[in-house]
């Protein structure tokens, strides 16, 4: 499992970051328990998850409990030093957790108590907010997204409130590196500046989705990871499913993510079919299979730090992991860029 540096953290992750936010609604702790053990004899050293886990659905009475099954583990196994562990704080409108408060340093504290209670640990790896306060163009709101709203001097001044506590915890020892999530170049070239101008911890990572059907990282985000150092997680790197092929055709596997979420978080759309569709003819010329050849594909960009993905059965897992030793021909890379610009964006 090739190893990256986390920003200028000088933290190693793998290439491949187990995601946990359906442990404790479609899978079991115990169920959790082993795929972090097969991932971790795969060369995983890295997991994923957030306060307000599992997903599918959202619901107050389940808030954290995802953090306690991955807690659990560490407290049967006594192996919290062979897991780089990222977890995240909630962002504003999140009414289930602290009746929906912004992100602040009154809220910062707390919070790393609670995920730090709840996992049975005393510091935090990878510490996240999952969404800013300002609020975010992802989750399709791209395609309306007006940012005329915002005050700047209100977004600089939550900034400094929330790294310079943030150093707090750093200094007791709670968390050793900094990260965000949903972001955007400009939103996350402003964390940088006032970390760097005060001597705070610096964003070593932005969580942002990207896959073969959601690209919007490619360009000025792109440019941001480069220049800056700062390493993309990126989060449904199989589309919420959409590019394992399994709801081609009009199928709806019982128990899968399309089940449970029907629109897929606003993913499902006719062009979206159409685009897995000619993934899919990629992968089937080239002798692949298409889950594996979009998670390699991820491998090859540039910015790429760790690819976020879950699974709900060790099966999928295995398939999953499989992808750490495919590399892509550039016959097939050209291939996927010929796909990708008969079928841009199509959700």
């Amino acid at each position: 499992m090739k190893m990256n540096e986390l920003g200028r953290t000088g933290i190693s992750v793998s290439e491949f970051c187990l995601g946990s936010m359906t442990w404790g609604s479609q899978n079991t702790a115990e169920q959790g328990h082993d795929q972090i053990d097969r991932a971790l004899d795969a060369g995983i050293n890295f997991i994923d998850t957030a306060e307000m886990y599992p997903v599918n659905p959202i619901r107050a009475e389940t808030i954290g409990r995802t953090e306690r099954i991955i807690g659990l583990w560490f407290e049967k196994t006594e192996r919290r030093e062979d897991v780089i562990l990222a977890t995240k704080h909630s962002g504003e409108g999140m009414a289930a957790v602290r009746d929906g408060a912004p992100i602040s340093s009154k809220t910062i504290p707390e919070t790393i108590e609670g995920s730090l209670r709840r996992l049975k640990t005393d510091y935090i790896d990878l510490y996240q907010f999952h969404w800013p306060n300002r609020g975010s163009y992802m989750f399709r709101k791209n395609w309306t997204y007006d940012p005329s709203g915002q005050v700047l001097l209100d977004t600089v001044g939550h900034m400094e409130d929330a790294l310079e506590a943030l150093e707090k915890e750093v200094k007791r020892g709670t968390i050793r590196a900094f990260g965000l999530s949903n972001e955007s170049a400009w939103g996350t070239t402003r964390w940088i500046d006032v970390a760097e101008r005060n001597g705070w911890p610096r964003v070593a990572s932005v969580q942002n989705e990207y896959s073969l059907l959601c690209r919007l990282y490619d360009t000025d985000m792109a440019e941001m990871s480069i220049q800056e150092d700062v390493s993309l997680l990126s989060f449904s790197p199989l589309a919420a499913g959409l590019l394992t092929g399994k709801y081609q055709d009009g199928q709806v596997p019982e128990g899968s993510r399309m089940s449970l979420n029907p629109d897929l978080g606003g993913r499902r759309t006719d062009r979206a079919f159409e685009a897995v569709a000619a993934y899919q003819a990629v992968a089937d010329k080239h002798g692949l299979d298409l889950t594996q050849m979009s998670l390699a594909w991820c491998r090859t960009r540039p910015f790429m730090g760790s690819i976020i993905f879950g699974a709900t059965t060790m099966e999928q897992l295995d398939v999953c992991l499989g992808a750490a030793d495919m590399d892509l021909s550039a016959e097939v890379l050209d291939d996927i860029d010929a796909a990708h610009r008969r079928h841009p964006m199509p959700y």
